[in-house]
């Protein structure tokens, strides 16, 4: 089954990783711009972090066979920073107009400060002048209260619900997320968050519709393969195949495609692999015979 992980953060990741999640099945993915793990201190780093989003991490992950988009904004914990924050919003403009860009974000709350709110309305015009759906953040603290302030904003902004896909909902969120028209994502992890089982129950309690998954893996503890494992236990639970692949392929096509930007081929297939290739210079390869396939 073709899968699509629309959000992982895999300039944290390794080559293995990307290997691995080939073979597991996953034909594409979608990048949000994050947080790095510690405060940048320039508002240069954002944008070499940007340009390699659009440029190196896109070519590594076609040398795998893995389509690349990504999602282009200023992440809620970095919005507090004085010494950035408006730079970087002066410089996303540029960037939600490159042909991988496919959304702006992920933006959202995380201590839901003034700052925070400030900029998340910034963003959410951004999304409104560039015709871009929005990937939304939602708190790992007070889950519930950041989800309903998300849904105000939402509604405050004029855009469509239909175009919003509100990320990291658990059992106390997604009907609230769903009632607002929005799209609900879960994030798939090995501890905290949403782990496969309960995802499972969820989709046997609501169904598919505007549900998506992912395993929004980055540099902490966390695990790439965590949409096919959810794949997995899914079929254990008796989940439709249909409906396991309009959870993990037709819904984030459907979404992201509203960017008019989701270039997956005729068919979705995997891309062309020519590991031979270079980017500045560069190969992904350290001596190995590199692999060349055709467009599945």
């Amino acid at each position: 089954m073709k899968m699509f992980d629309h959000h992982i953060h895999m300039t944290s990741r390794t080559t293995t990783d990307y290997q691995n999640m080939a073979d597991a099945g996953i034909v594409a993915i979608i990048e949000p711009a994050f947080w790095l793990g510690q405060p940048r201190t320039h508002v240069g780093s954002f944008e070499d972090y940007f340009l390699s989003l659009v440029g190196w991490e896109r070519f590594r992950a076609r040398q795998f066979g893995i389509h690349h988009f990504c999602t282009i904004g200023l992440n809620p914990k970095e919005t507090n920073n004085p010494d950035v924050a408006d730079g970087v919003m002066e410089l996303l403009p540029i960037y939600l107009e490159k042909e991988s860009c496919v959304g702006v974000g992920e933006i959202g709350f995380d201590d839901q400060t003034p700052e925070e709110t400030r900029l998340f309305e910034a963003q959410m015009q951004l999304a409104v002048d560039f015709d871009l759906p929005v990937l939304i953040h939602t708190p790992h603290r007070d889950k519930k209260a950041g989800t309903i302030r998300t849904i105000d904003l939402v509604k405050a902004s004029g855009i469509e619900p239909g175009r919003v896909l509100i990320d990291h909902n658990n059992e106390e969120t997604l009907a609230a997320t769903l009632d607002s028209g929005c799209w609900a994502g879960h994030s798939i992890y090995p501890h905290t968050k949403m782990d496969e089982g309960r995802m499972a129950a969820l989709v046997q309690q609501y169904g598919t519709e505007r549900i998506t998954i992912n395993s929004a893996a980055d540099w902490g503890v966390s695990d790439p393969l965590k949409v096919p494992k959810t794949v997995t236990a899914m079929r254990e639970a008796g989940i439709s195949e249909g409906d396991i692949k309009t959870v993990v392929w037709d819904n984030p096509v459907a979404f992201f495609g509203q960017s008019g930007r989701l270039d997956l081929g005729d068919d979705g297939g995997r891309p062309s692999i020519d590991q031979s290739q270079l980017w500045e210079g560069n190969s992904v390869l350290r001596g190995q015979e590199a692999v060349i396939e055709p467009a599945e």
